[in-house]
C-alpha cells in the first residue's frame, strides 16, 4: 500500500551519486519535504534548517542514488519461462495478480519507475489504478495500454490490431482515450508465432502516421524493431525510442549496418536494447553460478559455452553500435515477464552495458538521469536535486566502481517514505 509523504526528513549516507556528473559525493545529505527533495549538502548544514525533532535516516555505509528507471516491463506476464501461447491462455485476473506480484519485485530491487510496455484488454491500466490507490504496491507506471500491432502481428493477443494509416490514427485515440501514457507498436514481428522478427510489420508511412498521431496528443512513441528494415522505417517515421535494435534480415541474423547506425545516432533516436532478453543472460548468471561452486553438470557446461558464444555476438552489435557516439541515447530496459525474464533484475541490463563498454557510472546514469529524459520525466525523476521527486534507493557498495554493487539494495524510497 501507499504511505502518505512526511512533512520532512533527513536522509544520510557515506556516499552519494546524484545522477547528474556520473561521480560520487561523500559527507552529503538530503532533506526530504513533502514527498520532494527540498535541500542536499552537509548534515550539520540541512539539520541547522530544519525543525530539531525532524526524522533522520541514518543508512550508514551505503551510496544513495536517484530511484531506477525500468524502461520495457510486461507486469502481466510471469518470466517463468512459459511460452507466449500458454502465458496468454491465463485469465485477465490472473494476469493483473501476476502483475501486482512483479511490481513488488521490481521495487524490492530499488527500480521506482517503469514503462508497462503491453498487456491484453486493459490490463496494465487496471494495474496503474491499483498502483495510484494504493491497494498494491509498485513502482510508479507509465503505461502503453494495449500495443498496437498489424493483423496476426506480435502480440496480437492483447487486441490492438491495426491495418493502415487510418487505422493506426485510430488505434493511438483509442488508446490515449483509455489512459494511455505514450504509444507502443509493433514495427516488426518477434516471439509471437507466426511473425517473422526479420521482417517489418509496417510501412513507413504506418508509422508516421501514428507517431504524428501520438505527438498530437503529446504522447511519446516507442516501436519493437528486431528487423533491420523496422528500424530503418523507425527513424524515417520519426518514432521516439527503438526497443531491441538487432539489426536482423530476414533470414533472422543480425548483421550491422553502418549507415543505419549513422542515421540513428543524427535522429538523436532512444535505444533500448534489452540486452539480457536477447543473450539468455539469466541464464548464464545461473549457470556461472553453479561453476563458480563446483557443481556445473558436462552438459551445462557445454551449454553455457553455446550462449556465451551466442549472446558475445548480440554485444558486438552494440559495441559498435556504440561507435557513433549514442551511449547518451541508450537506455536499460528487461523486457521482464517473457520468456525467463524475472522481474527483480535491471541490474543485469546494467552489467551487460558495462561489457558492451559502459563504464560502471555511465550505466547507473543511463537507468536514472538519461532514463528520465528518454520517458519524459526529466523534470520529476531521475536526479538528486532540489524540487525532484524523492525517489531514492540506496546500495550496498559504489556502483560507480563496481556495477555489482546494483544487485545489493540497502533500501529505497518512494516520494520520500522508506518502502524497502
Amino acid at each position: 500500500m501507499t504511505h502518505s509523504p512526511a512533512q520532512s526528513l533527513l536522509i544520510q549516507s557515506r556516499l552519494l551519486f546524484d545522477g547528474v556528473t556520473g561521480s560520487v559525493q561523500s559527507g552529503q545529505a538530503v532533506l526530504v519535504a513533502d514527498g520532494r527533495i527540498a535541500q542536499v549538502g552537509p548534515l550539520d548544514e540541512l539539520q541547522q534548517q530544519t525543525a530539531p525533532d525532524t526524522p533522520l535516516f541514518d543508512l550508514g555505509d551505503v551510496c544513495l542514488a536517484p530511484g531506477l528507471i525500468d524502461g520495457h516491463t510486461h507486469l502481466s506476464l510471469a518470466g517463468d519461462g512459459r511460452p507466449y501461447h500458454e502465458m496468454f491462455a491465463e485469465s485477465d485476473e490472473m494476469m493483473a495478480l501476476t502483475g501486482a506480484m512483479n511490481l513488488r519485485r521490481h521495487l524490492q530491487a530499488g527500480i521506482t519507475t517503469i514503462r508497462e510496455h503491453g498487456a491484453r484488454n486493459r490490463v496494465g491500466f487496471v494495474l496503474k489504478q491499483g498502483v495510484q490507490r494504493g491497494y498494491i504496491a509498485g513502482p510508479r507506471m507509465l503505461v502503453s495500454g494495449r500495443p498496437i500491432t498489424c493483423t496476426g502481428g506480435h502480440f496480437h493477443m492483447c487486441n490492438e490490431i491495426a491495418d493502415g494509416e487510418a487505422e493506426m490514427r485510430r488505434s493511438v485515440r483509442r488508446l490515449v482515450h483509455e489512459g494511455a501514457d505514450y504509444i507502443k507498436i509493433m514495427a516488426s514481428g518477434g516471439g509471437t508465432a507466426g511473425t517473422i522478427p526479420g521482417r517489418a510489420s509496417y510501412s513507413t508511412e504506418e508509422l508516421h502516421a501514428a507517431v504524428h498521431e501520438a505527438h498530437h496528443f503529446h504522447r511519446l512513441t516507442a516501436a519493437h524493431c528486431r528487423a533491420k528494415e523496422s528500424m530503418l522505417r523507425a527513424v524515417e517515421a520519426g518514432i521516439d525510442l527503438m526497443e531491441h535494435a538487432e539489426f536482423l534480415d530476414p533470414d533472422n541474423q543480425m548483421r550491422f549496418d553502418p549507415k543505419l547506425a549513422e542515421m540513428m545516432a543524427e535522429a538523436g533516436i532512444w535505444i533500448s536494447p534489452t540486452l539480457q532478453a536477447w543473450t539468455n543472460y539469466p541464464r548464464m548468471v545461473a549457470l556461472h553460478a553453479k561453476r563458480g561452486q563446483g557443481i556445473i553438470l558436462p552438459q551445462e557446461e557445454e551449454s553455457l559455452r553455446k550462449m556465451e558464444q551466442d549472446a558475445e555476438r548480440r554485444l558486438e552489435i552494440m559495441r559498435r553500435l556504440l561507435e557513433y557516439d549514442v551511449w547518451e541515447r541508450v537506455v536499460p530496459g528487461t523486457d521482464s515477464g517473457v520468456g525467463s525474464l524475472a522481474f527483480g533484475h535491471l541490474d543485469y541490463d546494467l552489467q551487460l552495458l558495462v561489457r558492451v563498454g559502459f563504464t560502471p557510472a555511465q550505466a547507473l546514469l543511463s537507468a536514472t538521469r538519461i532514463s528520465a529524459q528518454a520517458i519524459g520525466m526529466a523534470d520529476e525523476l531521475g536526479v538528486i536535486q532540489p524540487g525532484k521527486v524523492a525517489d531514492l534507493v540506496a546500495f550496498d557498495g559504489d556502483p560507480t566502481r563496481d556495477i555489482a554493487a546494483v544487485s545489493r539494495v540497502a533500501a529505497v524510497f518512494q516520494a520520500g517514505v522508506r518502502v524497502v
